[in-house]
């Protein structure tokens, strides 16, 4: 029996690797799920041996690959699963970070929303089943950590923090005059011309303020995930099946949901990035995974090369398929947390970055599903907090989170296997831990700094 998951955006990203899942790989365990220490994939065994035994092997095929608690296991090797395009780090030597690593970290305590009892940091990683998990303060490493399948040279998927990198993506061709936000999205893509999209803006789909008929409710079997999930699907489909092929097909078919007018509500439904991953190649006339090569990943001094999955015409999930490195992402936000600038070199333009930091409009963002966001918004496929500290975050399914404290001069990467999908499971001992987190290095900062008058 599936679970429903109001929007499945709730306070989170969707993965949209979908394209190869079953409703029993999208439904949410019942009962009480096993612990992070109970559902280890090291200690499960799976996929190993040559090859690995029945019970131990994970296919696509039957979605069997992201089930918890094998989706502990998959969320580090999605590429054994599905086709993927890669996303070159060039060949240069990496830029190695200068650490400053601190101990005290982990017993940093914080109370979690909703209770009464403190955590500390250190527990709140099992609480959240944490894969990998890195924090720069000053642009330095001041915690890193690795659990489970994840380790320093492999790479995890980043889910629905995909649709962020489409969304700066789109906000570098906007700052270079090669977008225009106001612009209609035919201008960029006609095909789209009798689709929901057909009368929309191009700053319309970045904001995610577009009136489309669709549902991520999993629990409902007629719901318009299911032919999205058919049609995105890079895997051999049946003979009978004459629905759309490809992301872009599907997109065309979208219907506008009636009275509706763009624009005027926050509605967060992954269409939006895979239209916007199609307006940013039309406008750039070159592939998401070699503009998102070009532009960032091989100016940064990355470690690894990342990657995308992609449907069955090759074109790569810009609403969730990308897979990198822990440390790799980290440096991306370093980059966006200096305005754009990486080691003296500006990678994105300052106005890019400045015109997504001042985030969108929060009246439309109250009119959507999210009370427990009360006073953010969605700018640019990015999550605004506007708390005090002007934190805002990518954020996707199962735990992944991108988290920039502009305050704090703090980044935090975090890559996840939450058995729920939803972040709503895991934001009440997530995001205080980050802002206790936060206060602990500005103390830190403030007890290094001289007394008045030494």
């Amino acid at each position: 029996m599936l679970t429903s998951l109001p929007g499945y955006g709730l306070a989170s990203s969707l993965l949209f690797v979908t394209s190869a899942f079953t409703s029993q790989a999208l439904a949410q365990p019942q009962g009480q799920p096993l612990s992070a220490q109970d559902s280890d994939p090291v200690e499960m065994g799976w996929m190993q041996g040559f090859p690995p035994s029945k019970e131990h092997t994970l296919s696509a095929v039957d979605g069997s690959f992201f089930e918890f608690p094998a989706l502990r296991w998959s969320v580090v090797h999605m590429r054994q699963f599905l086709p993927t395009v890669n996303v070159s780090r060039g060949l240069g030597a990496p830029n190695e970070f200068e650490y400053a690593l601190d101990s005290g970290i982990d017993d940093v305590e914080f109370t979690p929303r909703g209770g009464d009892e403190p955590m500390t940091w250190q527990a709140s990683l099992a609480e959240n089943y944490t894969d990998g998990i890195m924090i720069l303060h000053h642009g330095k490493p001041v915690y890193e950590r690795y659990f489970a399948e994840m380790k320093e040279d492999r790479k995890h998927a980043a889910m629905s923090v995909t649709k962020s990198f489409t969304g700066i993506l789109a906000a570098t061709l906007v700052a270079e005059d090669k977008l225009d936000r106001e612009a209609a999205v035919t201008d960029y893509v006609p095909e789209l011309a009798d689709s929901a999209f057909g009368d929309a803006t191009v700053g319309q789909v970045m904001n995610m303020t577009t009136c489309l008929a669709y549902s991520e409710d999993y629990a409902d079997p007629e719901a318009e995930i299911w032919d999205y999930a058919k049609a995105s699907n890079p895997l051999p489909r049946a003979g009978s099946d004459n629905g759309p092929s490809g992301t872009f097909d599907y997109l065309k078919t979208l219907e506008k949901e009636p009275q509706c007018a763009h624009g005027d509500a926050f509605a967060y439904k992954t269409p939006n990035a895979d239209a916007l991953g199609w307006i940013v190649s039309r406008a750039a006339d070159t592939s998401l995974a070699e503009l998102l090569s070009t532009t960032i990943w091989s100016r940064l001094g990355m470690e690894q090369s990342a990657y995308y999955q992609v449907d069955a015409k090759g074109m790569p999930a810009s609403g969730g398929g990308l897979s990198a490195g822990l440390r790799d992402m980290a440096r991306v936000g370093q980059m966006l947390l200096d305005d754009g600038a990486w080691r003296g070199e500006q990678i994105l333009p300052q106005a890019a970055i400045a015109d997504m930091r001042a985030g969108g409009s929060q009246e439309a963002f109250a009119r959507s599903d999210h009370p427990e966001l009360e006073g953010w918004s969605y700018k640019d496929m990015w999550w605004m907090t506007h708390n005090d500290h002007g934190a805002f975050a990518a954020r996707g399914v199962h735990g992944q989170t991108l988290y920039i404290d502009p305050t704090a001069d703090m980044v935090i990467v975090r890559f996840a296997s939450h058995p729920v999908a939803a972040n709503a499971a895991n934001d009440a001992t997530s995001l205080p831990a980050y802002q206790a987190v936060a206060d602990y290095l500005m103390d830190h900062d403030a007890a290094q700094e001289p007394s008045e008058g030494n």
